[in-house]
């Protein structure tokens, strides 16, 4: 197999735990897949965690047969601890892990971390309840995986399957989570995630085939009630604001574009007083002019001020040079919040009160404010072309 895209290293860790029926058939048939379809260096890694039967034996037998292969052993029980201990060690360039049933499809691993490959996301999880996902397991299990995730979701997680073992993290942001995950055991992967997306880090979810291993001795009812106690557990330390944590600088830089962290609230600002300014400005002159025309009048006053008002305060831009340009830049906002309020005001019934009216301009306004806050700072604003 050519090796011209060989360009980065994948680790996937398979933690154990007597598995010594399914680990053999189970490693091979990875390895075989990964050894022909898979366009990126990877290494297998075998954690046995404190296993009593045959796994440890056949676990070493493996990583002397198969290239790429190796194997780690814990005293402790436990896949979180397992996953811990080798995500720490590990040089890859992107951390994965999967159930050694296999039971989600090979087919998704590429799709999994390759958004992790290219740096568009920060970790990637496996979906069973995306409308593309097939799943077949019993009702018991998919009883409780849909009421957990019911919780996470009333929490406020924008991720949907915390449980599918199925899940791959960039090296960086791995080294920067783990430390803050209290976890050893299966909720792991969902503190993990709730870190990550607390802190603003980006979750890629990709739809699996899913079978249900009819040999997992997974012990549902308790899984599920350790994991409550972990959502409660982090849902505190969320709320004491401990679950901030050091981020790498490439999560910095996506949270926000340079300086809008402080242009936003300006900005707001800024429209606050126009949007009172234009609805007084408006009330007074529909006493004397159409619609049409007071909402003319008044949105062409307002727009002079707010991009004065904007180009001092929200971007900094002092003295007289560029004056008239910049408001004759500003005024394609203008014609924007025109042509959206103008519309707004044609489709009110004749005969309409004066509130309805106000209420058309001012959504018709605010949809106008979103555009105008981009060619303010993207275009007429912009400190790139003022250098130019």
């Amino acid at each position: 197999m050519s090796t011209a895209l060989r360009t980065a290293l994948v680790e996937i860790v398979v933690p154990v735990h007597n598995e010594e029926r399914a680990l053999a058939a189970s490693v091979g048939r990875l390895h075989a897949y990964l050894t022909e379809s898979f366009p990126y260096d990877f290494r297998i890694t075998i954690a046995d965690n404190a296993s009593t039967d045959g796994t440890w034996p056949i676990a070493r037998d493996l990583a002397a047969r198969l290239p790429n292969v190796r194997a780690v052993h814990l005293d402790e029980k436990g896949r979180g601890r397992a996953l811990r201990r080798v995500w720490s060690g590990s040089d890859a360039d992107v951390l994965s892990y999967m159930d050694v049933d296999l039971s989600t499809g090979l087919d998704a691993f590429l799709p999994l971390v390759a958004p992790l490959l290219s740096g568009h996301s920060d970790l990637a999880i496996g979906t069973r309840l995306a409308r593309a996902s097939r799943t077949v397991r019993g009702p018991k299990r998919e009883f409780v995986s849909r009421c957990y995730n019911l919780i996470l979701r009333v929490m406020g997680a924008g991720f949907s399957d915390a449980q599918c073992g199925f899940k791959a993290v960039r090296a960086d942001i791995a080294q920067a989570l783990l430390p803050e995950v209290e976890d050893e055991q299966w909720f792991f992967d969902t503190e993990l995630l709730l870190l990550a997306e607390r802190n603003g880090m980006r979750i890629h979810e990709v739809p699996v085939d899913w079978v249900d291993d009819p040999d997992s001795r997974v012990d549902i009812v308790r899984t599920a009630i350790d994991d409550l106690r972990g959502l409660a557990r982090v849902t505190r330390k969320v709320l004491s604001g401990a679950a901030r944590v050091p981020v790498p600088p490439s999560v910095e830089r996506a949270r926000m574009p340079e300086g809008m962290g402080r242009q936003l609230p300006r900005f707001a600002a800024v429209g606050v007083v126009s949007t009172l300014s234009y609805l007084l400005l408006y009330t007074l002159l529909r006493a004397v002019l159409t619609p049409f025309a007071a909402n003319a009048v008044a949105l062409l006053v307002t727009a002079v001020a707010n991009t004065g008002a904007n180009r001092r305060f929200t971007f900094g831009v002092t003295g007289r040079a560029g004056v008239l340009r910049h408001q004759a830049e500003g005024a394609v906002a203008f014609f924007v919040g025109l042509a959206l309020s103008t519309g707004a005001l044609a489709l009110i019934p004749a005969g309409a009160s004066h509130a309805v009216e106000l209420g058309a301009v001012v959504v018709a306004n605010a949809m106008a404010t979103l555009v105008r806050f981009m060619l303010l700072r993207v275009w007429v604003f912009n400190p790139k072309r003022r250098r130019n």
